[in-house]
């Protein structure tokens, strides 16, 4: 599928998408087995009518129109990700329905686009990096975790629960709704603070109301039944724990190992922080304030998975909102906030790779499905087939990642990285700079001429 982009403003393009004729044919053929389900034709049992007594039923046009109006939102959104524009809006179709479902078929779209930034001189930039440094409390604090994990529960009798006992409680909301055998560490944070200091004190068999708040001046309550109470024993710091949590003979080379992970953790972390400051820190530059339809539409989407996330492990939505102390305004406004976060980010980036000219050949993508596939487990030269055959839009995706992926491997490169301690000390500093008005931001959309 190829497109061509005419630029009608600083905010309008019309997208000009040639659909091969392979996809209309199967657009066409997808078309007529929904008609077959829903149309009754004597003699023939539903989707299983001949296409040339199809046809003669419904006629040629409605069967095109139907092929065509089901497929037309997935091959322009398709061509969109392979030109790099970023609608606003649903896009107004113009076309002339196929002549055949063999030939190559033209549509054009017209559509609100977001404009890119003019992106400013990351090389002029400083960004504040850290040190990766393993304090020996997180070492403390790993060894501590892994005597918990080989930890025995012992049942507790004669005493109410406290703090660090794993308890089985029933929590029943107003509705009547009840969330059953219920396994919390008392004082992990699981639960909103009020219920986990309601638990505190209480015994097997009691039931207990508890009210919390909800964020935005509002409460709820919910009742807690204590089934249970359990507490850990933990073993000694020895030899023998190395040996029955690991697969080292000595606690000394225990700790080395917890030592070399964490070290390369916080590495990775510092690396994932210096990125993201790095492209924070040029969306700051350059004066991007994102907003619109792509942050609302990245707010929904994050949203969406947000509760399909919390539903997959059989809570319901409104009782997660109840038992995290979450107001839904409040959830949506925090939501809004990453989405913002979000599309500025790939704004600027996108910018980036414009004026760099930066492009992924087929193959890296290739190479990263194969390696997703791999550590899934999934035949890799399989994947690969079944994503550029079913899935091109779930490919084009993977370039664009990579591509921003490649951006900011040059901004990162090419900024000047300073320390934490010089960071915060210059941002206690006053400078003329900071009393200054922002100026206007020129924006230019992705067939605009820039010098790389």
């Amino acid at each position: 599928m190829t497109a061509q982009i005419e630029e009608l403003s600083d905010s309008r393009v019309r997208l000009t998408v040639e659909v091969p004729g392979r996809d209309v044919k199967h657009a066409v053929e997808h078309a007529a087995s929904d008609l077959a389900e829903n149309v009754k034709i004597p003699g023939f049992r539903k989707g299983k009518v001949p296409m040339p007594v199809l046809i003669a039923r419904v006629g040629k046009e409605r069967l095109y129109t139907e092929a065509v109006e089901s497929h037309i939102g997935g091959w322009f959104w398709n061509a969109a990700a392979r030109s790099r524009i970023r609608p606003v809006a649903q896009p107004e179709y113009e076309f002339a329905l196929p002549a055949s479902d063999r030939q190559d078929w033209r549509f054009t779209a017209t559509v609100d686009v977001q404009p890119l930034p003019e992106v400013a001189d990351w090389t002029a930039l400083e960004v504040p990096r850290a040190e990766a440094q393993v304090p020996e409390e997180a070492i403390e604090q790993e060894l501590t975790v892994l005597r918990s994990a080989v930890a025995e529960l012992a049942p507790v009798e004669g005493r109410p629960a406290r703090e660090g006992d794993t308890v089985v409680v029933d929590l029943v909301n107003p509705s009547g709704e009840t969330q059953h055998d219920y396994v919390v560490e008392v004082g992990s944070g699981r639960l909103v603070e009020e219920i986990e200091r309601g638990l505190v004190g209480m015994s097997p068999g009691e039931r207990k109301a508890i009210e919390f708040e909800l964020g935005d001046d509002a409460s709820a309550n919910v009742e807690v039944v204590l089934d249970e109470i359990a507490e850990k024993v933990l073993p000694p710091l020895d030899d023998d724990l190395a040996r029955a949590a690991s697969e080292f003979e000595t606690l000394r080379e225990l700790r080395d190992d917890i030592e070399a992970e964490l070290r390369e953790q916080l590495e990775g972390m510092v690396e994932g922080a210096f990125r993201a400051a790095v492209v924070d820190r040029l969306v700051e530059a350059t004066k991007l304030e994102a907003a619109g339809p792509l942050v609302e539409a990245r707010t929904r989407e994050l949203l969406n998975g947000l509760v399909r996330s919390v539903e997959s492990r059989g809570i319901a939505f409104d009782t997660y909102l109840q038992l995290t102390g979450t107001a839904p305004e409040a959830l949506v406004e925090r939501l809004r906030g990453e989405a913002r976060q979000a599309v500025g980010r790939e704004l600027v980036l996108e910018a980036v790779a414009q004026r760099l000219g930066i492009e992924v050949p087929d193959e890296e993508v290739e190479a990263l499905v194969r390696e997703q596939a791999e550590a899934a487990g999934d035949d890799p030269d399989a994947t690969v087939q079944s994503i550029r055959a079913e899935s091109p839009d779930t490919f084009e995706q993977l370039r664009e990642d990579l591509r921003l992926r490649d951006a900011l491997d040059r901004v990162a490169a090419e900024v000047t990285t300073i320390s934490p301690e010089l960071a915060s000390a210059r941002e206690r500093l006053w400078t003329p700079e900071q009393e200054k008005t922002p100026t206007d931001t020129k924006l230019w959309t992705p067939g605009s001429k820039e010098p790389a």
